[in-house]
């Protein structure tokens, strides 16, 4: 058993992955170049799903990862993050309605939750929802998704007893001596022992993992997320129109994406990013067009966040061939895989074997 770990990043999987190698009874130290949820987990739609995933072990490893987040949620008195309300998704076009009806009968032959809904049946379940924006039948109806807050399920994982906290402190240098890595270099001029190392430094994998001396591919995009003003509109779950995707926020408040304005953020010279007020508001006027109360509110705030994708799309998880105490838990669906999946890796790393779950996510595919 690994008597030391240290786990790079304070994001979900981070979170998940070091309070299960302290219950474990491991001894664990967490370190972020900022503060947990700081990165990726604190811009996030974070909805939880295993909706069209491909290859199939990718499918079984959401889904098994939606019940370790019932599960935990269900285990700790007055947990208050995790919400599973179903999403509800249509089309715009012909086409699009297509890839619909292709993505639901792929997943309900897995035997997941998805069922067609008419308008009025969806009205039930969204009353507020503008009928008009709403086509006749053909609304897919996915009941077993939902969505978390990542920086109150992090809260809570890194709680518990057994876990060292380093916060605003990058990790810049990794000893590796007889194919293992024995030590963790901080900024600080700090070096942590370890008798293992879990990378769930999420968009700065690949610069972690070269640190190691392995190249980790990764594609990272960016990521607009649009947070209103409290709002008196009832919305109870994912939505996933056409021209706008959004999920309540907490306090009133809603959540608002689509793919379209990720292509609006700017990068100046220095690095600063901002988003065009054109996109924002094209987002937030279809929002308002779906739920008309949201006319009542304003953009509070606009959060661009990266996400870590890895070069293939897929997970990467468990440990590195060529360093054996070297783990990997990094992923663009972190929001859904990072407590069962971070459970998975945290055995890994303190010696279990866990092939069946994790050979179709192994860094040495690439």
């Amino acid at each position: 058993m690994a008597a030391q770990v240290v786990v790079v990043g304070a994001g979900v999987y981070g979170a998940a992955v070091a309070s299960e190698l302290a219950r474990r009874g491991a001894r664990v130290t967490v370190v972020d170049s900022g503060a947990p949820a700081g990165g990726t987990s604190g811009a996030t739609f974070s909805w939880t799903n295993s909706n069209g995933k491909e290859p199939r072990p990718y499918h079984d490893l959401s889904v098994a990862a939606m019940e370790a987040h019932r599960k935990l949620a269900a285990a700790v008195p007055g947990s208050d993050w995790y919400h599973e309300g179903g999403n509800l998704e249509w089309a715009a076009d012909a086409a699009e309605l297509e890839q619909l009806r292709r993505k639901v009968e792929s997943v309900t032959g897995y035997g997941y939750g998805a069922r067609w809904l008419t308008r009025a049946e969806a009205l039930r379940l969204e009353p507020d929802v503008n009928p008009d924006a709403l086509p006749g039948d053909g609304i897919a109806y996915f009941p077993d998704e939902g969505w978390i807050e990542p920086a109150r399920m992090i809260g809570h994982l890194l709680a518990g007893p057994g876990v060292d906290r380093v916060w605003n402190d990058a990790v810049t240098g990794l000893d590796v001596a007889g194919s293992r890595v024995r030590a963790v270099r901080l900024a600080s001029g700090r070096a942590l022992p370890a008798d293992a190392v879990v990378n769930c430094a999420g968009p700065e994998a690949a610069g972690v993992a070269a640190l190691a001396g392995l190249d980790l591919p990764m594609r990272n995009t960016r990521g607009v997320l649009i947070h209103t003003s409290p709002v008196a509109v009832a919305v109870g779950r994912v939505i996933h129109a056409p021209h706008v995707h959004l999920r309540p926020d907490g306090a009133g408040r809603l959540l608002l994406h689509t793919h379209e304005v990720d292509g609006a953020v700017r990068v100046s010279d220095s690095g600063e990013t901002s988003v065009d007020a054109a996109a924002v508001d094209e987002v937030v006027t279809a929002g308002r067009a779906l739920y008309p109360g949201l006319a009542a509110a304003s953009v509070e705030s606009v959060r661009v966040g990266v996400r870590p994708i890895p070069g293939d799309g897929l997970p990467v998880l468990g440990r590195a061939e060529r360093l054996p105490n070297f783990h990997f838990a990094v992923s663009h669906s972190g929001a859904t895989l990072s407590v069962h999946a971070g459970a998975l890796v945290a055995a890994e790393a303190l010696g279990e074997d866990h092939s069946a779950e994790l050979s179709a996510f192994r860094f040495e595919r690439f």
